[in-house]
């Protein structure tokens, strides 16, 4: 019997046995020093312990145990054994994880608000970004997080960013909610810190991006408070989900509760977030929402291309602008929801959508996407490279290294910070974008989402 507050549990044998032994190992070898017992139900072993036992009182044993305790007296002392060398520090970081490394640490340098735990927009400002700069300061940290030798510095640093985060919350407890109308009683996240409690704007999109590296925190560090906001900003989006019949393609999120129309980059990283969701609480009414606007995406806003434009207007007019990052979070959204429901379907749509985006997108465009490129090649790659560790590919690694190559050759500063493509001064949302690309190249797609 095993007594623990008060509450005796009966362990069976084999159960003793291996909660004794897993503590042994984690004490360092106790099981060496300790006596040895014997369960009753330990059979043949227990008949040895007996046997040896009852030799010990069987004639002669007495004398046999007195000429062996003679010899050991003649016996020269022991040496003490050798002390184990101490554990080799791991090797220092090289390559891109070095480079990783060294961007972040410019980011925190230059970026980083420790008296509020937000960040700056631009170089100098006293105030706290725009929420979508501060999910992808939020996604640098995690994904620096997987990289060797680094958890637990950055962990800690993510701890920080989730109280800065809560300056961004934009309502407080939750409450049932039957229309968009009363989408404000739902927690989730606005724009900007200054419009907290004031009615300011929300965007579906900074909220998926923020939920997305909620539930990697979480898979990370099974903090609760993490899962339980992503779970509130997928209840803020399907609350959102337009459900008018005479809505032009009928569904859709906007970009915000204020306008209509339907946007695939709050569409698609919803579908990301339920998928991830499902996996880890099986909540079906989250992997339903996640298919419903992954289809609504491909049925309303899939070009013959096979690229993705980017949304439709109230009046059913669609704007046929592509962007990569909106690219990519399809491309993700398919990867997941195959293995959400093993559905080869999706896995055929994401790669024949990799296909039709590796062929629009090389590096010339990527770049020219303005300052927030890093950030959208960034969301691009990161799903790229998902797809292609699904398929056990080397999908996007080629695309990944020549965008590096270009930012330390082309924009890299002597200070870690990386000017942006026009040369102008680093911003967060670039140097952010940057360190997500080095860090997704040092570690395991499998921590993607």
């Amino acid at each position: 019997m095993v007594a623990t507050n008060n509450t005796h549990v009966s362990l069976p044998a084999a159960g003793f046995v291996g909660a004794v032994a897993a503590l042994c190992l984690w004490a360092g070898g106790c099981l060496a020093a300790a006596p040895v017992f014997a369960h009753p139900a330990a059979g043949s072993g227990a008949r040895s312990l007996r046997r040896a036992v009852e030799g010990a009182h069987r004639p002669g044993s007495a004398r046999a145990h007195t000429r062996a305790a003679s010899a050991e007296k003649k016996q020269a002392p022991k040496k003490p054994a050798p002390k184990k060398p101490a554990p080799k520090k791991p090797a220092p970081l090289a390559g891109d994880a070095l480079r990783a490394l060294a961007a972040y640490e410019a980011m925190q340098k230059y970026f980083y608000l420790k008296s509020s735990d937000l960040y700056a927009e631009a170089l100098g400002e006293p105030q706290g970004s725009y929420l979508w700069p501060f999910s992808q300061a939020l996604a640098a940290t995690v994904s620096l997080a997987h990289v060797r030798t680094q958890q637990s510095k950055e962990s800690f640093i993510v701890g920080g960013q989730l109280l800065g985060l809560q300056d961004y919350l934009a309502a407080a407890p939750a409450v049932a909610t039957a229309s968009s109308e009363e989408l404000a009683s739902i927690p989730h996240f606005a724009a900007t810190v200054a419009s907290v409690g004031g009615g300011a704007t929300s965007f579906y999109d900074d909220n998926d991006w923020v939920g997305i590296e909620l539930v990697r925190v979480y898979e990370m560090t099974h903090d609760q408070s993490a899962l339980a906001l992503a779970e509130q900003i997928m209840a803020f989006e399907q609350a959102g989900w337009v459900n008018d019949p005479e809505a032009p393609c009928h569904g859709g999120l906007p970009q915000d509760a204020t306008e209509g129309g339907g946007y695939a980059i709050t569409a698609a990283p919803a579908a990301e977030l339920g998928a991830q969701l499902y996996r880890i609480t099986a909540n079906t009414a989250d992997l339903q929402f996640a298919q419903t606007a992954y289809s609504w995406v491909r049925q309303c806003l899939l070009l013959p291309s096979g690229l993705v434009a980017d949304h439709i207007e109230a009046n059913g007019e669609e704007v046929d602008e592509v962007w990569s990052y909106t690219q990519g979070a399809m491309i993700g959204a398919g990867a997941l929801l195959y293995q959400a429901t093993g559905n080869s379907g999706y896995l055929d749509d994401a790669y024949a959508e990799a296909e039709a985006t590796t062929a629009y997108f090389s590096l010339e465009t990527l770049v020219s996407e303005g300052e927030a490129a890093p950030a959208f090649a960034s969301i691009l790659l990161r799903n790229l490279l998902y797809l292609g560790y699904v398929l056990r590919s080397n999908l996007g690694h080629q695309l990944a290294q020549e965008y590096l190559n270009f930012a330390w050759e082309t924009l890299h500063q002597s200070d870690g910070l990386y000017l942006s493509v026009e040369g102008s001064d680093t911003s967060l949302l670039g140097q952010a974008g940057t360190v997500q690309i080095y860090s997704l190249l040092s570690t395991s797609p499998a921590t993607y989402f």
